[in-house]
């Protein structure tokens, strides 16, 4: 029972920060509840390409109503209730992202025997897939691909289902484990900052280290040398 209630959290979470996404750009009613289902039905549908399985079985009548049910009371309640949902936002959309990316690993472990490559694919695109389409009709740069906490996490969900944790308590430990470390990540700024990306920042604090610019400094040593 608890797994189900984590999972359609996780459908209300991104159905609603595509709703959100959706207001900030100044979309209408249409683009909130375009957002929203693109954002909470997308990466399902790519998981459902990747591995073969019919797109029509994605759409289950009490998860289109739910979708629903949380557009419609975004699209009612007042701006000041969207700003305390967004203190909350990213809590509950880290949730949506493990129970996401769990389902994903599920569905292909059981198409293809348990096979880790095709389980991951499917926890990458179930878990991110929504919000990158998401960002890019938004002309926002995708979330996923700047915060590299994202393909972690959902990597490490594939990896738990490969290693058999499947029944309901070991997918809810599952899901607060993937929120907890989210949660840290983004508290103390965790990241894996490429080797180019050390080199401009040694690059930058050198730059800011020194009191003037090197065309000033040759400046400096033209003027003495004429003294």
């Amino acid at each position: 029972m608890s797994w189900i209630v984590l999972h359609f959290i996780g459908i209300i979470s991104y159905a609603a920060t595509g709703a959100f996404v959706a207001l900030e750009a100044r979309f209408s009613f249409i683009g909130v509840f375009a957002l929203g289902f693109i954002t909470a039905f997308g990466g399902g549908l790519i998981r459902n390409l990747i591995i073969g399985i019919p797109a029509a079985e994605l759409w289950e009548h009490s998860a289109i109503l739910t979708v629903l049910i949380t557009l419609t009371i975004i699209v009612l309640i007042p701006l000041k209730w969207i700003d305390h949902w967004r203190r909350w936002g990213l809590f509950f959309d880290s949730i949506g992202l493990a129970s996401f990316a769990l389902q994903g690993a599920m569905l292909a472990s059981a198409a293809f025997s348990n096979d880790l490559g095709i389980m991951i694919l499917a926890a990458l695109f179930t878990g991110v897939g929504g919000g990158m389409i998401r960002d890019v009709i938004a002309g926002r740069k995708p979330l996923a691909l700047k915060e590299e906490i994202h393909a972690i996490l959902t990597i490490l969900c594939a990896i738990s289902i490969w290693l058999g944790l499947s029944s309901p308590l070991e997918l809810t430990l599952i899901v607060l484990s993937v929120v907890a470390i989210r949660m840290f990540a983004i508290r103390y700024n965790w990241s894996l900052p490429l080797p180019c990306h050390h080199e401009e920042n040694r690059k930058t604090k050198m730059r800011l280290s020194l009191p003037f610019s090197s065309r000033e400094f040759i400046g400096k040593l033209i003027d003495r040398k004429d003294k």
